[in-house]
């Protein structure tokens, strides 16, 4: 299936790339925008930001969706890694830090401690600076994800990625409904922002996509990102359709009409695209 015209990107400046890894291997850091093929990465590394991915860059999950590498041995985790981000993104004077992780099912809390230092660090290095974090699911552990909670992020982000009935075949590992209660104690505990993100093209109905939609609100969700799926690779899933950008405007429409606070749908539109913009139109509404 040839990619559309509406879904070619042009490729990325070479010096913009090498500056941006520059820093990053100074600091060991691993981002989501070079680890699963972003196609956004050009815009975002000229723009000098970054979705900062922590504890590693091997994921305890095998989804068949996703380019990040997975396996049972992760990396043991860097203690150091917090502070390195922290300091990198007040290098890059970031008004709006994003980090996100692979999921570890192997660690006691899932990583949700080490998810609350950085959150510290950037505090510490960036006072005036809003924080977003996009988190594994952290196997349904309240405990794990109140410490995520307390550590204060303005948004946190939990992505659903597709409707219920292909999570057996695009995410095996994950549940609908655990996904759902994740962002309903978010939601419940009136100090964050809830966030989610889902994607188009992997064989989802239309009813299918308002239900999900309807029942990320429902769980008390204010923003919702709406993007294309893109195979990473041969063995990844397949790609059912390539939807077109007046399919993503009405989808964006019929998530206000639901009730969502900010909405960003397009064919190119990842979880963190334009996060910073997202919030503080959420903010100010």
């Amino acid at each position: 299936m040839l990619r559309p015209a509406w879904l070619v990107v042009p490729a990325p400046d070479q010096d913009d790339l090498a500056q941006m890894q520059s820093m990053l291997n100074a600091g060991n850091l691993h981002t989501v925008c070079e680890s699963a093929n972003c196609p956004n990465i050009g815009e975002c590394f000229s723009q000098k930001t970054c979705t900062f991915m922590i504890l590693g860059n091997i994921c305890t999950r095998n989804c068949r969706f996703c380019a990040v590498e997975h396996g049972q041995l992760p990396l043991p985790v860097d203690r150091e890694e917090p502070k390195a981000v922290a300091l990198s993104a007040k290098q890059l004077n970031l008004a709006y830090v994003v980090v996100t992780s692979v999921t570890r099912d192997d660690l006691p809390d899932g990583g949700a401690g080490h998810f609350a230092k950085t959150i510290q660090e950037i505090r510490q290095a960036l006072p005036t600076a809003k924080v977003e974090v996009l988190i594994p699911d952290l196997l349904g552990q309240f405990a794990s994800l109140k410490q995520i909670i307390d550590a204060g992020p303005e948004v946190i982000s939990h992505n659903i990625e597709t409707v219920p009935r292909l999570y057996k075949d695009v995410r095996p590992q994950a549940i609908y409904e655990r996904s759902l209660q994740l962002l309903k104690r978010v939601s419940n505990s009136g100090k964050n922002i809830a966030k989610a993100g889902i994607m188009l093209g992997l064989g989802e109905g239309h009813d299918e996509v308002l239900q999900t939609m309807v029942d990320i609100k429902a769980v008390g969700c204010q923003i919702l990102t709406i993007g294309q799926y893109l195979r990473p690779s041969a063995q990844h899933h397949p790609i059912m359709e390539y939807i077109h950008p007046t399919a993503f405007k009405m989808w964006e429409e019929k998530a206000y009409e639901i009730g969502f606070s900010q909405v960003v749908s397009g064919p190119m539109v990842r979880s963190s695209y334009h996060a910073g913009q997202c919030y503080a139109k959420t903010f100010r509404s």
